[in-house]
């Protein structure tokens, strides 16, 4: 699957970014989503097609729902019409976030959590799906396949790990991202452990290795639509959902 059309003009665009913004500060992720959410889904609208389809990918089974990195809830509209009577837990660092959610989808059957994913235990071989969209690309490696090994505990037998994201379209894109993200963590004077705005996606190759060393049966590049990919990782027993 390609991810990029052109992937050499878009590095070239992306360094320039960088450039441009060399000496902009680092934000800690709750202050910087806290302080963007009247244009936050303006921003996000770019994936308005990825968000429609984002629930085709689910098997028909599906009933009880992990999301993590929730926000308002934009890829809730697509759950929610395939699956009317779905259970979801979400899970968010913004409690402004939350609130525009918890309004938005008063009558559905929600539990939400303020905090953070990968400190907050999740009950085990309970959900038939877990999905996050657009919440992981700012993580390291090791931060990530402990979450990858959460996820796969949390799964029934038969769940799936549902993820569309910005992943990286070469290992160059990659390594850029995430020596630039040291450089200005270093520069702010910010922990490692802290958690900042600041995108730092993986490749499709080294994602899928992440979510096989968590457990994970088989892994699909499904889609990607306007840079989001879709990724669906499968537990023991799950069989692919046929088109």
């Amino acid at each position: 699957m390609q991810i990029r059309e052109n992937t050499d003009s878009y590095m070239k665009e992306l360094q320039a970014w960088l450039q441009n913004t060399v000496d902009v500060p680092l934000e800690e992720m709750s202050a910087f989503f806290g302080a963007r959410l009247g244009d936050y889904e303006a921003h996000m609208a770019q994936w308005e097609k990825a968000y429609a389809c984002f629930a085709d990918a689910i098997p028909q089974h599906c009933q009880t729902f992990l999301d993590l990195g929730c926000g308002t809830g934009l890829e809730l509209q697509s759950v929610f019409a395939r699956f009317p009577d779905a259970q979801v837990t979400g899970i968010d660092l913004s409690a402004e976030m939350l609130s525009v959610l918890r309004k938005r989808y008063a009558a559905q059957n929600m539990n939400l959590i303020c905090g953070d994913y990968f400190q907050i235990p999740f009950a085990q071989a309970h959900y038939d799906a877990v999905i996050s969209f657009q919440s992981l690309h700012h993580f390291q490696p090791v931060q990530k396949l402990s979450l990858f090994q959460k996820i796969y505990r949390g799964l029934k037998n038969d769940g799936v790990f549902l993820e569309c994201d910005y992943l990286a379209c070469c290992d160059e894109e990659e390594h850029l991202l995430f020596s630039e993200c040291t450089r200005r963590r270093a520069v702010s004077g910010i922990a490692d452990d802290v958690f900042v705005h600041f995108d730092t996606p993986l490749t499709v190759s080294h994602e899928s290795d992440l979510l096989y060393q968590a457990g994970f049966s088989a892994v699909y590049a499904v889609d990607s639509i306007n840079g989001a990919t879709f990724i669906l990782a499968e537990k023991t027993g799950t069989e692919r959902k046929k088109e």
